[in-house]
């Protein structure tokens, strides 16, 4: 039987975001901890039919939670002369959904690479993404194309909005710890509120805020190809600092970074859109690692991955 397969992987912000959105930059990493896989076959029915965590059944009477998947599949068959093909499309992942680790996206980029495999044509890194944002466009409104990135690369990136994205050559020795705290981020949410704060008569002190979180990416681009950990560290948990003073973090969020930095972290800080989702830790070594992760599991992370920086180089 006929069979192909698509794989793309999850993502963190390092540093930077919220800032991002208003000309700041923002550092964000592949993360190959967590994955999708899209698998296709024949279809046994004279359809095409999806299979995931979410639903299984016919393409077109998907609920709308999946509209941007829908979307990639009709614009990938589109551009592959195959509108009318009967495929069934399974979709395997270990990405939590709404937790700002590009989950959306990484669909998007998996099952794109695995239909134009199927059909055995080449797709350019170019046309991956420009399928993908067309996706995330109706995930997201306003894709910034940074998950769309992130998901399909193998190295993190220097990202400021609407300029190009710059590729960062990493030389860290140190390991990061996810933990989720089970809580869906508030991302939408989030942004508003603090677009309020920014907008407001004395909202001047919050847009330092958004400058001063801009000074601290740039030197942890310096810190990250410098392998200064402790640095490093010490600029992630700053951040989070300025994060929660703009109103992004959660008491989950709260709890798990205090646990991290009691642990021995170097530094601790949320990830991603915030009001719930992901915190970050950075640890010198593994043993350490492993010492703050069952911590943070201990007080409530629903689940922890440990990801060695030294991969990224």
């Amino acid at each position: 039987m006929k069979k192909s397969e698509g794989y793309a992987h999850g993502k963190i912000i390092l540093i930077g975001e919220h800032a991002v959105v208003y000309g700041q930059p923002s550092i964000a990493l592949p993360f190959p901890a967590t994955q999708i896989r899209a698998t296709i076959t024949p279809s046994e029915m004279n359809n095409l039919t999806i299979e995931c965590m979410f639903y299984k059944g016919l393409l077109n009477d998907m609920p709308e939670l999946l509209d941007s998947l829908k979307k990639v599949i009709e614009v990938s068959l589109k551009r592959l002369n195959q509108p009318n093909a009967f495929l069934h499309i399974k979709i395997e992942s270990t990405i939590p959904a709404e937790r700002g680790m590009g989950s959306s996206a990484a669909v998007s980029v998996a099952t794109t690479r695995a239909l134009f495999d199927y059909y055995k044509q080449k797709l350019s890194r170019e046309e991956l993404l420009d399928i993908v944002n067309i996706a995330e466009i109706i995930a997201h409104g306003n894709p910034s194309g940074l998950d769309a990135l992130m998901t399909s690369s193998s190295q993190p990136y220097y990202f400021i909005k609407n300029q190009t994205p710059e590729l960062i050559q990493p030389n860290l020795d140190a390991v990061l710890i996810v933990a989720d705290t089970g809580v869906t981020g508030q991302t939408k949410k989030v942004v508003q509120q603090i677009a309020t704060k920014l907008n407001q008569t004395d909202g001047s002190h919050y847009q330092e805020m958004m400058t001063t979180i801009g000074e601290l990416v740039k030197k942890s681009r310096l810190a990250l190809t410098h392998n200064q950990a402790e640095e490093l560290g010490a600029l992630l948990t700053n951040t989070h600092s300025l994060l929660s003073q703009l109103g992004a973090t959660s008491p989950e969020l709260e709890q798990l970074v205090t646990c991290a930095l009691a642990s021995g972290a170097l530094g601790a800080k949320l990830t991603g859109g915030g009001g719930g989702g992901c915190m970050i830790a950075l640890a010198k070594n593994t043993t350490e690692a492993k010492h703050i992760a069952q911590n943070l599991t201990q007080i409530g992370a629903k689940s922890t991955w440990l990801y060695e920086m030294s991969d990224l180089s």
